[in-house]
């Protein structure tokens, strides 16, 4: 999608649906939105919509830091211990391992 082709005011919509289909627990649209409208809110010369747009995409980028910050320490938590928790962590793999770690 070329967003120079678009207006502002369907930037801004899209913007904004971006970042709320992101609260449905789907952080990669935080990504796209703030690789996206990074440039319409923070390079481009001023525009009406530039600061709401400015506003959803930093409010992307802290949802996507949030959620990048919570998988990393899930996976780093559940690679040390999988082996200590047993019967449990072999049932929290969708793979089982084989042998002793």
């Amino acid at each position: 999608m070329n967003l120079e082709r678009l207006p502002n005011e369907e930037k801004l919509s899209l913007c904004r649906k971006y970042y709320l289909g992101g609260f449905a627990l789907l952080p990669f649209l935080w990504l796209v939105n703030v690789v996206w409208f990074f440039k319409e809110a923070f390079v481009k010369p001023p525009f009406t919509e530039q600061t709401q747009i400015k506003t959803y995409v930093m409010r992307s980028a802290m949802g996507l830091s949030f959620w990048v910050t919570v998988l990393t320490t899930w996976i780093t938590i559940y690679q040390h211990f999988r082996a200590q928790w047993g019967e449990v962590g072999d049932n929290l793999s969708f793979t089982i391992p084989l042998g002793t770690p």
